[in-house]
């Protein structure tokens, strides 16, 4: 199915998730058209190298119609899932506000900096900018989960992965911050996994524009065990914290994932 733009019109670049291996093709496509690619740091690089996995969602879009020819700009936000449990986000700004009537595109790793081009590119628009008072158009929640569940079935077919899976498991109950997740027995039993699957669960949740937005996401990790057995882990990963530090949670159980969402939510007050 043909991803298309906000604008309309047949996107050519693949912006959905990624077959397995193919993560380092998407980065080198992202970097290749950025016209400020090289700003992007070997060190952030060298992590992207390990993904495991990405999904793409358009964060923001605007247009202007009212001129010799329409000015648009989008705002396009690329998560990676890394080999050690933690994850990047990658910024992907696209406009035609140009001289020329084509896309050029721009890359960034923080929040800030992306802020600043996209003022930059809306001035170049008119018709206001971004910020509190702004006319730019923030995507409402149910649109960007339309998008998301247009890219692929709920529950992907898996695909397990034989390398390190104890590993992977290890870092993923590591990295858990929640007391309540998986105790010790569910440890010693994944070190005698033999391979592994990771797959987003198409739930995004997200209420806000801009660096102010509450959301999260779930992932869930499957093992594959001795015997034809199968253990799930389910990830909560979300900012929902006093600081808006994203943090990630373990479960054993998919609902218990999602009561922890939304007990979250009411503890910041807000509505996912």
């Amino acid at each position: 199915m043909a991803k298309t733009r906000a604008g309309g019109g047949e996107d050519e670049h693949d912006r959905g998730s990624a077959a397995h291996g193919e993560h380092g093709e998407h980065v080198e496509q992202l970097l290749g058209r950025a016209q400020n690619g090289f700003e992007i740091g070997e060190p952030v690089l060298a992590r992207l190298r390990t993904a495991l996995m990405h999904q793409a969602e358009l964060r923001s879009y605007r247009q202007r119609n009212d001129d010799d020819r329409p000015l648009r700009c989008n705002t396009y936000r690329h998560i990676f899932l890394l080999a050690d449990g933690s994850s990047l986000l990658l910024y992907e700004l696209e406009h035609d506000t140009g001289p020329e009537e084509h896309y050029v595109y721009e890359l960034y790793v923080h929040e800030s900096a992306l802020e600043a081009a996209e003022r930059r590119v809306h001035d170049r628009i008119g018709g206001g900018g971004i910020g509190p008072d702004s006319e730019a158009e923030e995507l409402p929640a149910w649109l960007a989960e339309e998008l998301l569940l247009a890219m692929g079935p709920t529950r992907p077919r898996r695909e397990y992965v034989s390398e390190a899976s104890p590993d992977h498991a290890r870092r993923l109950l590591r990295r858990a911050e929640n007391a309540d997740g998986p105790g010790e027995v569910v440890r010693e039993l994944l070190q005698g996994a033999l391979g592994h699957h990771i797959a987003l669960i198409t739930k995004p949740r997200r209420r806000g524009p801009g660096r102010d937005a509450t959301w999260c996401r779930f992932y869930e990790h499957a093992f594959l065990l001795e015997g034809g057995g199968e253990v799930s882990l389910w990830e909560l990963e979300h900012n929902m914290t006093a600081d808006g530090r994203l943090v990630c949670e373990v479960y054993l159980d998919e609902a218990e994932a999602e009561v922890a969402a939304d007990r979250h939510a009411r503890a910041q007050g807000v509505e996912l």
